[in-house]
């Protein structure tokens, strides 16, 4: 994954809500907020973005996607790819809670919410599988069970600004119209 920053123009048309700032992959086939003071970090091929320097973080988003340009998707349940994605990888598991599915116009999404102990200690983790035409992107979000409801607002903004396919001709400006 190549890393590019831009300079913002000043005329520029990205919004976000106050404290939020925004990250946007590939030219918006991916676009979301996050907490502004957050720590932006490119990860082989995806982006994690923690809530301070690890080790010292307390909750970490990572996001991926996939383009698949001329294939239909359509026949393969969300469900199906989210159980795919999340196996047992040796946790000491807690609950796991049923799959959640949803639809935002053409943007369709299945998400899990697994609790587990790490390192001694109860944690939280979150999947989301995320498509929109041929555009797929997968979402995990990890936090300590006892920073949960300080962080709940974060993957809640998360989902409400997720935008997958959303092409920006000039990312220095930003979209001219969505």
């Amino acid at each position: 994954m190549e890393e590019k920053i831009l300079k913002l123009r000043k005329d520029h048309r990205w919004k976000s809500r106050p404290g939020y700032g925004i990250c946007v992959l590939d030219r918006g086939l991916v676009r979301f907020d996050f907490p502004e003071h957050w720590i932006l970090k490119h990860e082989r091929e995806a982006i994690k973005i923690h809530d301070a320097e690890p080790p010292d973080d307390n909750c970490v988003l990572g996001v991926s996607h996939f383009h698949f340009p001329n294939v239909d998707f359509s026949g393969l349940p969300l469900r199906k790819l989210l159980a795919g994605s999340v196996v047992d990888q040796g946790l000491e598991m807690i609950e796991r809670q049923e799959i959640v599915e949803t639809r935002r116009g053409d943007l369709q999404t299945a998400a899990i919410e697994i609790r587990h102990r790490e390192s001694n200690r109860e944690a939280v983790t979150r999947v989301l599988v995320a498509r929109c035409g041929d555009i797929h992107c997968l979402i995990t979000f990890n936090c300590w069970a006892d920073q949960r409801e300080q962080m709940d607002p974060v993957w809640d903004e998360v989902l409400r600004s997720l935008v997958l396919g959303w092409h920006v001709a000039d990312p220095t400006v930003g979209p001219v119209a969505h």
